[in-house]
């Protein structure tokens, strides 16, 4: 990749901003909205299921103009998120882009692991043809690297600091 092309993709229209956070206390528990949570290094959201050491899917993110696109493919109106299962929803800036970067929402710091695919819960969820409105949709997966507390509201924005660096120390535990 040239080092033109790299420059364009650490260069980011403008800051997003976290829209709704939700916990799953279990494995198939409903999943339930906060408006703040507190986020360990190298562990996840405290009170969701899926908060480990190590992990790769200590955070699920999704984006919200993607949410729009998911009710239009399924026949509805709007999709409530918690449907989902996604932890954040975030608006305002690409979460693809984000995919293998380090960024931070508020003061807390993650790294983006990967895609976060739709499982086949979504037909239950979304209705026949739900795992594949959201295929394409379905956000990233993220570690967290500097713990803190989350805030509806929070910005989110790539860290230009970190360029480069795919956070492999963790802070703030």
């Amino acid at each position: 990749m040239s080092d033109e092309l790299k420059a364009l993709m650490l260069n980011f229209p403008r800051e997003g901003t976290l829209q709704w956070i939700g916990l799953r206390p279990g494995y198939r528990a409903p999943v339930e909205p906060v408006t703040e949570v507190q986020a360990l290094g190298d562990h996840g959201l405290v009170g969701d299921h899926a908060a480990t050491a190590g992990g790769k899917r200590q955070v699920t993110l999704i984006q919200l103009e993607h949410l729009y696109v998911i009710a239009q493919l399924t026949g509805r109106e709007r999709v409530d998120p918690a449907l989902l299962r996604r932890n954040l929803v975030i608006s305002g800036v690409n979460l693809l882009a984000l995919r293998d970067s380090r960024f931070a929402i508020g003061e807390v710091v993650l790294i983006g692991t990967g895609p976060a695919a739709p499982c086949s819960r979504m037909e239950e969820a979304l209705g026949p043809g739900g795992l594949n409105a959201m295929r394409g949709h379905g956000g990233i997966t993220a570690r967290v690297v500097t713990g803190g507390t989350l805030r509806v509201g929070d910005a989110v924005r790539f860290d230009s600091a970190a360029a480069g660096a795919h956070g492999d120390q963790t802070e703030g535990r």
